[in-house]
């Protein structure tokens, strides 16, 4: 059984990443997003504790500005109207000491779906301020199109531009409320 210390934890978005990486054409395009707010709740039983995130995604970063611009259209994000993406545990299961898997649900565009996030607990310690961290590393796989965000552009060959499956990975660190 896990050993996590009880308590809330809040992600610390400067030790926290959340990237994703997509096929576009011949190869594969990485991005982040910049901004979000996220919070664990671990229980006395591992399998009873919480997650959830909000993602903002106005702050899509994929180090190119005009494809950036692109995706907060209403051919992806529809940002104006969509600005967030939003996460809420609904189980988890204990696999090992160190491997979860977290289920949720998952909404991008007013479009709720229920994913698996396979999480790798990375461990618990004191940090130089006094606090108490967790890391931790989850990563899923979902299709855009299950969210309602299926642009694209035909290729010769029954081939699209962009793939639909979207590799998502979330590398961090959550501070223990004092």
């Amino acid at each position: 059984m896990a050993q996590i210390t009880t308590g809330t934890w809040t992600f610390d978005p400067t030790h926290t990443e959340i990237g994703f990486t997509v096929r576009h054409l011949m190869s594969k395009v990485r991005g982040k997003f910049e901004r979000f707010e996220g919070s664990i709740t671990t229980a006395p039983v591992i399998t009873d504790s919480t997650a959830t995130a909000t993602i903002d995604l106005v702050s899509i970063n994929t180090g190119t500005p005009d494809r950036d611009a692109h995706l907060r259209s209403s051919d992806f994000f529809s940002v104006e109207t969509h600005p967030t993406m939003t996460f809420t545990s609904t189980g988890v299961v204990e696999k090992s000491d160190t491997e979860f898997v977290l289920r949720g649900d998952l909404t991008i565009k007013d479009v709720t779906r229920p994913v698996e996030l396979a999480v790798d607990f990375l461990g618990e310690g004191q940090d130089p301020w006094g606090g108490t961290r967790v890391g931790i590393e989850a990563t899923t796989t979902i299709s855009r199109k299950d969210f309602g965000i299926d642009f694209n552009i035909p290729l010769e060959g029954d081939k699209v531009m962009i793939g639909d499956k979207i590799s998502i990975i979330i590398t961090g660190e959550a501070v223990l409320a004092q």
